[in-house]
């Protein structure tokens, strides 16, 4: 087995489909993705865990759901619990309302079952925001289901300001880290402007430079390279 195929078995138990061809077609390629794949994804600024899990919240928002549910793996494999992958998954919702929360919900209920528990069917019918964030904290049972509940209360109030404060609030996650999330959705999305808005307010929050170059680094391996030059455009230069 090649060095590229071996890695992506180590890291999803089996070689994904995409990345067989990809070795089937240019094996070169391969072992140069895997390589730069690799080099992102190490510890640096940001954790390994923190990468993947921030990679299934900006996917979860861009409505991705091949590629969160495999970074869904990877956070729980790096140690993330469940209320702290379901306080990223929310951060989605401030993006693609609705239909993210409904891609999230599937990031929780594979999370749920790599654990070995049994997910009861989705109910198809669930359309609302307060419909799906009742799914999600029913399928938590036994988990701290605190801050979604808070969450759910404000979505049923109206109260849209204090819901997107809420959301960004300091709890299992820091807020530092639920702004860097969200300067990633707008970077995968391509919308520098946004992004570089982020980008400012997660300084304010503390966040590195590093930390703002991991964020774009990850981008571009779910987004490509222009998810890069949006992120680029926004860092300090050294």
């Amino acid at each position: 087995m090649s060095k590229g195929l071996a890695y992506f078995k180590e890291v999803y138990d089996k070689v994904p489909g995409w990345v067989q061809k990809m070795h089937d077609y240019s094996p070169e390629a391969l072992e140069h993705y895997t390589s730069l794949r690799g080099g992102i994804m190490n510890d640096s600024a940001l954790t390994r865990k923190e990468k993947d899990i921030l990679l299934v919240g900006m996917n979860a928002a861009r409505l991705y759901e091949r590629s969160m549910v495999y970074h869904t793996k990877g956070a729980l494999d790096g140690g993330a619990t469940i209320p702290e992958l379901v306080e990223y998954l929310l951060v989605s919702y401030l993006y693609n309302g609705e239909k993210a929360l409904k891609t999230a919900t599937k990031s929780l209920e594979y999370a749920l079952s790599l654990k070995g528990k049994e997910v009861p069917d989705f109910e198809n019918n669930a359309q609302t925001a307060e419909e799906l964030l009742n799914r999600m904290i029913q399928l938590m049972e036994d988990e701290d289901t605190q801050f979604a509940e808070e969450v759910l209360a404000l979505i049923r109030s109206g109260e849209e300001e204090q819901l997107k404060e809420k959301i960004v609030s300091d709890a299992v996650v820091s807020r530092r880290m639920k702004h860097l999330l969200i300067s990633g959705i707008y970077i995968t999305e391509l919308k520098g402007k946004e992004a570089g808005e982020w980008m400012e307010a997660a300084r304010k929050q503390g966040a590195s430079e590093a930390e703002l170059a991991d964020v774009g680094l990850i981008c571009l391996l779910t987004a490509g390279i222009p998810a890069w030059f949006e992120a680029s455009d926004s860092l300090i230069e050294k």
